[in-house]
């Protein structure tokens, strides 16, 4: 029986005119990157899972795609494996297990030490374990000698909970990732658990999955600046455009599998950085006719003064969280909410010039003057948004703006000052399209302390449907080859083949078709492929050493010579 295709969940295949478009942003992006001096670095797919792990919070660890070794790895997990299947079964099939289960089911520890009759328990579990050629295969003398020093304490109650998990847990199949996590867990619920974890199955995730595909470009380009640097000249201005794996629940515009095109900029604190990102974002979306984007700009500092003025230091996270549903929520309802946080009524009281705020950015400003006059962490912020307002100003934008959004806080686990936020054009309906941030010691985490940095990222795919949806893509994206030359017969062919090796060294997509097929056949074929011209060669072309043009968009026809159809084409 054939094998249904497939792909996996949260992954695309993408055809070629999708491809291209997609390279269209790729290449726009690029270019303006190296306009602006970044430099290209690439990292592995995958990295060693104590890179990645633990960076994310708890969320993001979870949606790490973890890699299974290769190799002879799985030897002892395979013997550990066998050896708890067929140690299951001995429990089950055992008297103790079919008399012991229903009476001492519900039991308590107390009470049923009193009644069951450990004596019996220790030999059989020594018999099933200690004369297992399984067993003694997978640990070692010494692993093997800690466990029966915890078996002659004939602690019954250990037994009866490893039998019991062993009886709910019991599988038929092979899976030794499944058995290997079932052994642990039997471990972890008996009191010998650490002579088994501490030996043998110490970081069994680890044992099992010592890497891990990539999450962000973040954090292995953190890793790659710590590594290497000692080989890179700081301030270091780095772009990099790679695919990221998260494993999260697929759904409309949320994918396993996708880009990330980042720019960032480490070792240096200067503000200027953050004007040049300004006009990076202004540059790119110039560059792919998209017009009119805003960037939203705000100041952690800016967040952490407002939380100080309230009397909310402790709960900035709640506070901020709440702040940024204002324009999904209403007023009303991220008052209730932060009053739900523990956010004093009076705190509240004084944010009600916040949520009055409106203006040009040099208005907001004035008001958060005022609101902010009694935190100096809150003026500092301040300071910054103004510069960067200051220098944009004079240097002026293509055709983007540059927008104060006062309850824009993302990322505000790790950014520690300019915060950015790109949206589409007004009209379209979707989120962000960009969006970074100024980190202050994101190389920390690896030992690199005090290296601050900045950086900001596109969101390909979004950016992709923009397009899309306002029809911006060049008319000429799809076009893979600019000529095909149709086959009359071998003699034909070979005319045409000799003139499309000068086409493509003159720097023109050419193509013979294969097959001597029916002219409407070969005709249809440059239709499906939006081929803009045809070529004909047949007995009277070859006679007179020339080449019929055919413009398939109005059907006109010239006889050209190899030079003048060179020209026409270029």
């Amino acid at each position: 029986m054939a094998q249904k295709p497939s792909i996996p969940k949260g992954t695309r295949d993408f055809n070629p005119i999708e491809v291209a478009k997609r390279n269209y942003i790729f290449d726009t992006i690029k270019a303006q990157f190296q306009h602006f001096g970044f430099q290209p670095i690439e990292t592995p797919s995958f990295e060693n899972s104590e890179t990645l792990m633990g960076k994310y919070g708890d969320e993001g660890d979870r949606l790490i795609f973890k890699i299974l070794n290769s190799g002879d790895f799985l030897r002892n997990v395979e013997l550990s494996s066998k050896f708890l299947k067929e140690i299951f079964k001995k429990c089950l099939e055992n008297t103790f297990l079919v008399i012991y289960k229903k009476k001492f089911e519900n039991v308590s520890k107390d009470e049923f030490e009193n009644e069951i009759d450990s004596e019996n328990l220790v030999k059989f579990f020594e018999k099933s374990l200690f004369s297992n050629e399984l067993f003694l295969n997978t640990f070692s003398n010494n692993v093997i000698k800690k466990i029966k020093s915890e078996f002659n304490k004939k602690e019954p109650y250990i037994f009866f909970a490893i039998a019991k998990y062993m009886e709910k847990t019991v599988v038929d199949n092979d899976n030794l990732l499944k058995y290997s996590l079932i052994f642990s867990k039997v471990t972890e619920r008996a009191i010998f658990a650490n002579v088994f974890i501490e030996d043998n199955f110490k970081d069994v995730a680890n044992k099992i999955s010592e890497k891990a595909l990539r999450y962000d470009l973040t954090v292995p380009f953190a890793r790659y600046v710590v590594q290497h640097q000692n080989e890179i000249d700081f301030p270091f201005k780095r772009y990099q455009m790679q695919p990221v794996w998260r494993a999260d629940r697929p759904q409309k515009g949320r994918f396993r599998e996708f880009y990330q095109c980042d720019a960032d900029v480490v070792g240096s604190q200067s503000l200027w950085q953050e004007v040049e990102f300004v006009q990076l974002y202004d540059a790119v979306f110039s560059a792919l006719k998209l017009e009119g984007v805003t960037i939203k700009i705000n100041n952690r500092k800016i967040l952490s003064g407002i939380a100080e003025v309230i009397g909310a230091q402790d709960k900035l996270i709640d506070f901020t969280v709440a702040l940024d549903k204002l324009d999904k929520i209403g007023e009303e309802k991220v008052k209730e909410e932060m009053l739900s946080k523990g956010i004093s009524k009076e705190g509240i009281e004084k944010l009600q010039p916040l949520f009055e705020l409106q203006g040009d950015f040099s208005e907001q400003i004035e008001a958060l003057k005022a609101i902010l006059s009694v935190s100096e962490e809150g003026k500092k912020g301040i300071e910054e948004l103004e510069f960067i307002n200051t220098a944009v100003s004079e240097l002026k934008l293509q055709t983007a703006k540059l927008q104060l959004d006062v309850t824009l806080a993302r990322g505000l686990d790790y950014y520690t000052g300019a915060i950015f936020e790109v949206s589409a054009p007004e009209g379209v309906k979707m989120g962000s399209i960009g969006g970074g941030g100024r980190y202050d010691d994101l190389t920390g985490i690896f030992g690199l302390k005090d290296v601050s940095g900045v950086g900001i990222s596109f969101g390909l795919d979004r950016i992709y449907l923009v397009l899309e949806e306002l029809n911006l893509f060049p008319e000429t994206i799809s076009e893979s080859i600019k000529v095909l030359c149709i086959n009359f017969g071998e003699a034909e062919a070979l005319t045409c083949l000799k003139a499309i090796k000068v086409l493509r060294a003159h720097g023109i997509n050419a193509e013979l078709y294969p097959d001597a097929a029916k002219m409407k056949k070969q005709m249809n074929y440059a239709n499906k492929r939006a081929v803009p011209y045809v070529v004909l060669v047949g007995e009277s072309e070859m006679s007179s050493n020339t080449f019929t043009l055919k413009n398939m968009a109005n059907g006109e026809q010239q006889q050209l010579s190899l030079e003048d159809l060179i020209t026409t084409l270029q």
